[in-house]
């Protein structure tokens, strides 16, 4: 399955609240957040935050069909709960999704050989 992962900045002090975020959609939205992954044909999703020396970063990894085409269908969709997680991206990240990505998509610079 295809594959892909971002890093997103977590803007100062939402680290918190990205952690809500994430447990609406496991949570109260989960419905709705699985109609919306499966919509994108994401078949799985994971994340985590990363402290670094700038600041917390949250790291993205999907399996999708066409991981690439992701962000495009996030950022465009009028669905309730796509247009919510684009406010919640925005609030925790300071990234609008409805714009390109600011540096682009990420690019792979190593796929090592495994036993």
């Amino acid at each position: 399955m295809p594959a892909v992962t971002f890093a997103f900045p977590i803007l100062p002090g939402k680290e918190e609240t990205d952690r809500q975020w994430m447990d609406e959609c496991r949570g109260t939205r989960r419905e709705q957040f699985l109609r919306s992954r499966q919509r994108m044909g994401v078949s799985r999703e994971v994340a985590w935050h990363q402290a670094t020396p700038q600041g917390t970063v949250k790291l993205v990894y999907l399996e999708a069909d066409d991981p690439q085409q992701i962000l495009e269908v996030v950022g465009t969709s009028d669905d309730p709960f796509d247009r919510w997680f684009r406010e919640k991206a925005k609030e925790v990240h300071g990234i609008d999704l409805s714009q390109p990505l600011p540096g682009g998509l990420p690019q792979i610079v190593f796929d090592g050989p495994m036993p």
